[in-house]
C-alpha cells in the first residue's frame, strides 16, 4: 500500500504564512506529478498548485504569487509554502500523487486524508 500523510496546517492570521509536507511512504517505484487540492465547506476540491519530476510548476490564479510547491524526490514529499494568507484559503488541503509501485506498475492516484488551513482573525 502506499500513504500519503499530511502536517503543517492550523490557525493563521490574515497576511500570514503556513508551510504543508506532504510524505508518500509505502512500497513505491517512482512518483511522478505531485500536488495540492483545497476543498472548502460546500465547494468542489479544486487544484491548488502541481509539480512534475523535473520541477515544473502549475498554479491555480487565485494563489499565484503567494503560495509555492516544491519537492524533495528523495523523501518522496511534496511541500506548499503559503504566504500572504487570506480568509478565503481556508479549506481542507489534500496532497495528490501519481505513483507506479513497482516497476511493472501503471500510475496510480493517491490522496492523503487532509489537512486543516483556516484563516481568521
Amino acid at each position: 500500500q502506499v500513504q500519503l500523510v499530511e502536517s503543517g496546517g492550523g490557525l493563521v492570521q490574515p497576511g500570514g504564512s503556513l508551510k504543508l509536507s506532504c510524505a508518500a511512504s509505502g512500497r513505491i517505484f517512482s512518483i511522478n506529478d505531485m500536488g495540492w487540492y483545497r476543498q472548502a465547506p460546500g465547494k468542489q476540491r479544486d487544484m491548488v498548485a502541481r509539480i512534475t519530476t523535473d520541477g515544473s510548476t502549475n498554479y491555480a490564479d487565485s494563489v499565484k504569487g503567494r503560495f509555492t510547491i516544491s519537492r524533495d524526490n528523495a523523501k518522496n514529499t511534496v511541500y506548499l509554502q503559503m504566504n500572504s494568507l487570506k480568509p478565503e484559503d481556508t479549506a481542507v488541503y489534500y496532497c495528490n500523487a501519481g505513483v507506479r509501485r513497482t516497476y511493472f506498475s501503471s500510475t496510480s492516484n493517491y490522496w492523503g486524508q487532509g489537512t486543516q488551513v483556516t484563516v481568521s482573525s
